[in-house]
């Protein structure tokens, strides 16, 4: 029996009957989240499917009618699968590659286009780099293609989204739950929703997640905190104040080098790093307020502010280089980065008709401030202070003392941004929709590198248009085609500083193209089909070896999606997706020739999960994910191979009160690299491990 078939019959066997004796039986409770399907804590009767979202137009605009592919990853899903993170949400997500993070963020590839910062929460920009839990979030939405008409800068590939859960004004609330895996971490939530009254309502939720993986020295823990309320200020106006605390503590992991043009196989639980420098803390504060009023059912307004702190350090020693058959080169550095953001955005949507034409215009602006103070050490080995230390390859790595020397970087850095944009939703009668739209973003850095004096700024204004033309030939079938421009100013997308030569360099551009079919083959199962180009110019890369920015020219991404989510059968809950890509460099530069595939582009991902429902009681689940090869960085020197993942979950209701879950992970124990950040740097997937959990509510 392997080690981890140990774990999972020890989880079950000891686990399993403490916890269905734990809980008496008590009603089930249902209740509706604002502006959302169900969140139900038993079974799926509103399935996976979602008909709505404000996201991909800031208004309420059915799916079918949005001119471009939208992924929603709904409560029912997220907690079927038993995710807690955002990372683990993605995985089911064709057209997403998930990427390493340097092993202290959220790092994606949509479509080709590596971002760490297109990270929404309810709209608003949420990008610091740390890794973002889900214990407060109502679903997840993914939304491809370039974004900047509705979410600005970046979002060239696509942005991520994340909808927050709401105070609900006629239910009551009282949820918890709690998991434990068979690596021994293990977590607890709460989700509280209390009528104060008529017109008063909040909602909390909580949790706290202790980190355990099959990685040598890996441990952590996140603390979460969510409070919320909510207003009615009379029949018209509504008020929501929510405020989100985060604390997360982690070993920085950055997995293992290659060898030989691929991941150095033989050591997935070695841990390439120091056991007391290989330290990530993030602690952020995010506060935002909403007020919506209604002047008419024709015209709406509404005004939201977000202030946002962020407290990050993270140190770590990683592999510089390849592993040759006995020796691996190590360096290291840490960094500190305080970061604050306010964003004031205000729109408004007018519904009316002109000369038999139906119109939904919307008038928006935005208005965002953002410091970032950053600051970088280089780590030394041993008495001699070295910069790099090379160490015998074995099981347990033995490094010498690692010591953090005075700051090398220092940098202070201001973003100003200012928008205005525009767009209207044209009914054309019962055949032919049209969306119009044009952004205006006024965008300013200025940033000073203290470490050499260097001062400097740039400003940049530039229009992002989008159009899409919809035609329906049945209510429930939309032929659709698109066209948006995104754009992205130079000094990556954290905007921590400028030098010389990027404050002289255009902003990178993305164009996107795309055409598709969507088709509501029941109430509640919809199908979608789509066709993509997205161009990028004045593009940038990681370092294959450093994995620092540097500039690639143009690259072009061409690409075919498919997808169906929702209730086949009565007991039947199935997403289903494949995504056929095929991305490359098109203008040679000193980083890499034209031909050179983009990085972690594989050319084939499908992703497969399904629940059924035997009984009102009894209910499982299997998915797989497939992904083909991937190149780890624009260098094509190391190939990611190609992997299957199977994944299992059953359910069985207790009682009207109770629901015990296991999900189990990797069925097959594959052996498979699921990501990277370098060359050199590349991730191990989890063997065999199962998560027992428990959901209660009074």
């Amino acid at each position: 029996m392997t080690t981890a078939s140990k774990r999972l019959g020890l989880l079950v066997s000891t686990v399993l009957p403490a916890i269905t004796m734990a809980v008496p039986a008590h009603a089930e409770l249902m209740a509706d989240a604002a502006d959302a399907p169900a969140i139900i804590v038993y079974g799926v009767p509103d399935g996976y499917d979602i008909e709505k979202t404000r996201s991909a137009t800031k208004t309420e605009t059915p799916l079918i009618d949005v001119p471009q592919t939208v992924t929603v990853l709904s409560r029912e899903q997220l907690d079927d699968q038993g995710v807690e993170s955002l990372n683990d949400a993605l995985r089911y997500v064709p057209g997403v590659v998930l990427g390493q993070g340097e092993g202290h963020r959220d790092q994606i590839t949509l479509r080709g286009q590596s971002t760490t910062a297109d990270f929404f929460l309810d709209g608003l920009r949420d990008d610091a780099q740390y890794y973002r839990s889900l214990y407060n979030i109502d679903r997840v939405e993914v939304l491809k293609g370039a974004n900047a008409l509705i979410f600005g800068r970046g979002g060239g590939g696509g942005v991520i989204n994340r909808v927050s859960k709401a105070p609900e004004f006629n239910k009551t609330r009282t949820d918890f739950a709690a998991g434990l895996d068979s690596f021994g971490g293990w977590s607890l939530a709460a989700d509280l929703d209390q009528p104060l009254g008529e017109s008063l309502a909040a909602r909390f939720n909580a949790t706290y997640e202790d980190f355990a993986n099959h990685r040598d020295g890996y441990d952590g823990h996140f603390v979460g905190v969510a409070p919320t309320l909510g207003w009615r200020l009379g029949e018209a106006t509504r008020m929501v104040l929510g405020y989100e605390y985060a604390d997360d503590q982690r070993v920085t992991d950055r997995g293992v080098p290659s060898f030989a043009g691929a991941p150095l196989r033989g050591y997935d639980d070695t841990f390439f790093g120091s056991p007391t420098a290989n330290h990530s803390a993030v602690t952020a504060h995010i506060a935002r307020a909403r007020l919506d009023h209604d002047f008419s059912d024709a015209l709406s307004v509404n005004l939201t502010g977000q202030y946002a702190h962020y407290d990050k350090y993270y140190g770590n020693v990683y592999a510089r280089s390849a592993a040759t058959a006995t020796t691996v080169e190590l360096e290291g550095y840490n960094s500190d980065t305080i970061r604050e953001n306010w964003i004031v955005q205000g729109n408004m949507v007018w519904k009316g008709e002109t000369g038999g034409i139906g119109h939904q215009i919307l008038l928006g602006f935005e208005a965002g401030d953002q410091l970032t103070d950053a600051k970088r050490s280089e780590a030394t080995f041993g008495p001699a202070a070295t910069s790099r230390t090379t160490v015998a390859l074995a099981q347990r790595l033995t490094l010498p003392t690692v010591t953090f020397g005075a700051s090398s970087r220092s940098s202070l850095s201001k973003v100003r941004a200012l928008s205005a944009y525009v767009q209207d939703q044209l009914d054309l009668g019962d055949l032919i929709k049209v969306v119009l739209g044009l952004r205006y973003d006024d965008f300013r850095i200025t940033s000073t590198n203290r470490a050499n004096g260097f001062a400097t700024a740039r400003s940049d204004g530039k229009w992002s248009p989008r159009a899409g033309l919809i035609i329906k030939p049945r209510e429930n079938v939309s032929l659709y085609a698109s066209y948006a421009k995104s754009f992205l100013p130079q000094s990556g997308d954290q905007f921590t500083v400028l030098d010389a030569t990027t404050a002289s360099l255009a902003p990178e551009e993305f164009r996107n193209l795309e055409a598709g079919v969507k088709w509501d083959l029941t109430e509640r199962l919809a199908f979608t089909a789509a066709i993509f180009q997205i161009d990028r110019t004045n593009t940038r890369a990681n370092d294959p070896v450093t994995g620092l920015v540097v500039q690639t020219g143009q690259s072009r991404t061409k690409g075919f999606e498919l997808a169906m989510v929702g209730q086949v059968t009565k007991g039947l809950q199935v997403t289903l997706g494949y995504a056929l890509e095929d991305g490359e460099i098109v203008s040679t530069t000193t980083a890499a020739p034209a031909g050179r595939t983009l990085a972690q582009l594989p050319r084939h991902q499908f992703s497969a999960w399904g629940r059924y429902d035997f009984t009102d009681r009894l209910g499982v689940a299997i998915g797989a994910v497939r992904q083909s090869e991937q190149f780890a960085t624009i260098s094509n020197a190391v190939r990611l191979p190609g992997f299957t993942r199977i994944d299992a979950a059953l359910f069985y209701k207790v009682s009207d009160t109770v629901q015990l879950q296991l999900n189990v992970e990797n069925l097959a124990n594959t052996d498979y690299f699921p990501s990277a950040h370098t060359d050199n740097n590349i991730s191990t997937g989890a063997p065999l491990n199962a998560r027992l959990g428990a959901k209660i509510r009074f």
